[in-house]
């Protein structure tokens, strides 16, 4: 019987050792955190920051923007153990999830994201949401969106990164406190970055004959 009760501690220490983090992925929860990812502000037009709908509220000015909305559209939460850590060291959590349609639009379909390289119970960690278009069912991963955004093939966008904490595990999971609003959007094709400084080079030089 000892021998039982000293085994069973034993794998409680090793799966909480190898336990991972958690946190409550929804961007809505009502009385803690309301924001919303929106298409539109043009190509390479990254906004970021909380409206007057918004909780807490910002005076960042959405007019004009779309609240995404449908199975279409992905996001996905971003992670790295510790404070202020580099975007470039965040990873993929799990699962992915897509946004809520009609009034909640801007909205995404809440659920418990396990952050795969922060421990449990972390006292801090560094986040960041990101959202993509994947109506073509191409890019199941943010790598994958990521590269096809930087292509200029489709609309995606982050949040930008923020602390939280401390991580759930044997603890409760926290809110996403300190994600703010922001929107998907178009990076133009390199060729079209290369296009538009041979006429400001162009305009430059005409400038110089006058």
């Amino acid at each position: 019987m000892k021998k039982l009760a000293l085994a069973t501690l034993a794998l409680t220490c090793a799966a909480s050792v190898f336990a991972q983090g958690t946190v409550v992925f929804n961007n809505r929860v009502t009385g803690s955190l309301i924001t919303y990812v929106y298409s539109g502000g043009g190509a390479a037009s990254s906004r970021v920051g909380n409206g007057t709908a918004d909780t807490p509220t910002g005076n960042t000015d959405w007019t004009g923007f779309t609240r995404i909305s449908g199975s279409g559209f992905w996001s996905a939460l971003l992670a790295a153990n510790g404070g202020n850590q580099p975007e470039s060291s965040l990873q993929q959590g799990s699962p992915t999830t897509t946004f809520r349609t009609g009034t909640a639009a801007g909205n995404i379909a809440g659920t418990t994201a396990t952050l795969n390289n922060v421990p449990a119970d972390a006292p801090l960690a560094t986040l960041e949401m990101v959202a993509w278009d994947n109506s073509s069912g191409l890019y199941s991963t943010w790598t994958l969106a990521r590269a096809a955004w930087l292509a200029g093939a489709i609309q995606a966008g982050t949040s930008g990164t923020f602390n939280l904490g401390p991580i759930g595990g044997l603890g409760s999971a926290p809110t996403m406190t300190g994600l703010q609003s922001f929107n998907i959007y178009f990076i133009p094709e390199p060729s079209t970055f290369a296009l538009a400084g041979l006429a400001a080079a162009g305009l430059l030089i005409f400038r110089r004959r006058k």
